[in-house]
């Protein structure tokens, strides 16, 4: 079946410091990739999207690009800051409308 892998746990980073958040997916299909962030004491929200390959999602100086070719969306940011303590979730789905749950896609 469809999955995604995020391959580090938690992340000690000091202000200013660069950050790379790794997701690779293994589907058949070609797939929605979502980024969501959920802060602490809140629910998961959105953060980036990208519906087909090459797309770069954008938000609040987070960017990820997705790249069909080596199967990725890794979460990037230049310089963070102490409200980016979060947790992140890379997510897939078949489509855009499509049901997206945790780290791996059920169907």
């Amino acid at each position: 079946g469809d999955s995604v892998t995020q391959t580090e746990g938690q992340m000690l980073l000091t202000e200013g410091d660069s950050l790379i958040v790794n997701c690779s997916y293994e589907t058949i299909q070609y797939p929605a990739l979502f980024w969501y962030v959920q802060y602490p004491g809140e629910g998961p929200q959105l953060l980036l999207k990208a519906t087909k390959a090459n797309d770069k999602g954008i938000n609040k100086g987070f960017e990820a690009t997705y790249n069909r070719e080596t199967t990725s969306f890794h979460l990037e940011k230049a310089s963070v800051h102490e409200s980016d303590s979060a947790v992140y979730y890379c997510v897939l789905s078949d489509t855009v409308t499509g049901t997206a749950g945790g780290a791996e896609h059920k169907r």
